[in-house]
């Protein structure tokens, strides 16, 4: 088999634990900031190309679960919009950051773990070292998008400003660093946005 990128920790080409067993043929790293649309997007893509073909991975999911585990949590809670989520919020983002300063991929590992659609799109990136991870280990076969959305229309999703989440690396870690190969502006227009998502598809099927 041969590597895309180097191998990434204790995750080496060819051995048995290693991520890469199911090799996609894209993979979608989706970034923006909160109640910009970003899981609708994701949602979206997912709709037009089919479920057999395009996997939706959330590292945020095995986070929130190892948290709920740790302290005593409802985990489909956590994983809803629901202000139970944002009780635990600023808690969750130092608790995942404390995982991740030990080891970066922590969360990436998990979430590949037998997934076998040929497109992966990860609807929460945050992080450089979210995405240094992924185009390690996957190459070339990575693509950036960022889902961006003006304040106004953000605050008209019910987005308020939080002093240790809104100023927190979980929300600014892309904000510099990153090259997005694909910006997605999701303001509520919907024939902008169906356009957008259709050069996005035109680009997703050349590469199958």
């Amino acid at each position: 088999m041969v590597c895309p990128g180097r191998a990434h920790g204790r995750w080496a080409c060819g051995g048995v634990s290693s991520p890469m067993a199911g090799l996609p043929r894209l993979v979608l790293l989706l970034s923006g900031k909160r109640k910009s649309g970003k899981d609708f997007v994701a949602e979206e893509i997912q709709n037009r190309l089919g479920p057999d073909v395009c996997a939706i991975l959330q590292l945020s999911a095995p986070l929130k679960e190892q948290y709920a585990k740790e302290h005593g949590l409802d985990f489909q809670r956590l994983l809803d919009a629901s202000d139970y989520k944002e009780t635990y919020r600023q808690d969750m983002i130092h608790w995942g950051e404390e995982k991740r300063n030990t080891d970066p991929g922590f969360f990436c590992r998990i979430v590949v773990e037998g997934v076998t659609q040929p497109v992966w799109v990860v609807s929460d990136t945050r992080r450089l070292s979210d995405v240094e991870w992924f185009q390690d280990v996957y190459g070339s076969t990575v693509q950036l998008v960022r889902v961006v959305a003006t304040e106004e229309t953000r605050k008209r999703r019910n987005w308020v400003f939080i002093v240790g989440v809104d100023n927190a690396e979980s929300e600014c870690g892309l904000d510099q660093g990153a090259t997005f190969d694909w910006v997605i502006t999701n303001d509520g227009d919907e024939l902008s946005l169906d356009s957008q998502l259709e050069k996005l598809l035109h680009f997703i099927y050349s590469k199958l």
